[in-house]
């Protein structure tokens, strides 16, 4: 069952690379000094045109499967260094988290993302969301969703638009990621955008309706 929009109670929820910020700097310069150490070829261009899924997901296609958890461990302590001060907030982000907050609504960011480095994107680019949940990816995204009672979930992968169908939340799809705007639209999400600029004037007309 779907949310209906109401203002009092409206929490809504955003993915956060490629969605609120363009995280390809940055985790490209941590592949790059994540091959560096390890001494395994690591293609960071390759890496960072499929963002989305968890980090697990692309070390499998660098590392054997016993190596995996503890060179996430490791990219994860390395991120910090390499990937935070190079991350921009992409165009929009900002005035859709304050277009929800000026609605008296909630912005909540769920992410596949590390929450602490999740977090600390959120610190050094000054966004302020009410919270942010880490480490959840497509369907399990739901579960964040719906425990925040989200009404809509905004994000840029296929797997996002899963997520919000896994809450019974409207999915506001933009094409700022590695998925085109066909390809959301197939994959069902209700609204599809080229990037979140238009989000405020959307946010309004869903309030409205």
């Amino acid at each position: 069952m779907r949310h209906t929009p109401h203002r009092q109670a409206l929490t809504v929820g955003f993915d956060l690379d490629m969605t609120l910020i363009d995280s390809r700097p940055g985790i490209r310069a941590t592949y790059l000094a994540l091959s560096a150490e390890t001494g395994v070829p690591i293609d960071a261009d390759l890496a960072v045109t499929r963002l989305g899924p968890p980090l697990e997901q692309e070390l499998a296609h660098w590392f054997p499967a016993e190596r995996i958890a503890d060179v996430g461990d490791r990219y994860r302590a390395m991120y910090v260094t390499h990937a935070i001060a190079a991350t921009p907030a992409l165009p929009g982000a900002r005035e859709a988290i304050a277009a929800v907050h000026a609605a008296g609504a909630r912005a909540i960011v769920v992410t596949a993302k590390h929450q602490p480095n999740a977090k600390l994107h959120m610190e050094h680019l000054g966004l302020a969301p009410d919270a942010v949940v880490g480490s959840l990816w497509a369907e399990a995204k739901g579960e964040a969703l719906r425990a925040h009672d989200a009404a809509v979930y905004v994000g840029d992968h296929v797997g996002d638009v899963r997520g919000a169908r896994a809450a019974g939340a409207v999915s506001v799809a933009v094409a700022t990621g590695p998925c085109p705007a066909d390809e959301l639209r197939e994959a069902g999400a209700d609204t599809v955008m080229p990037d979140l600029m238009g989000f405020p004037a959307w946010l309004d007309a869903y309030l409205a309706a």
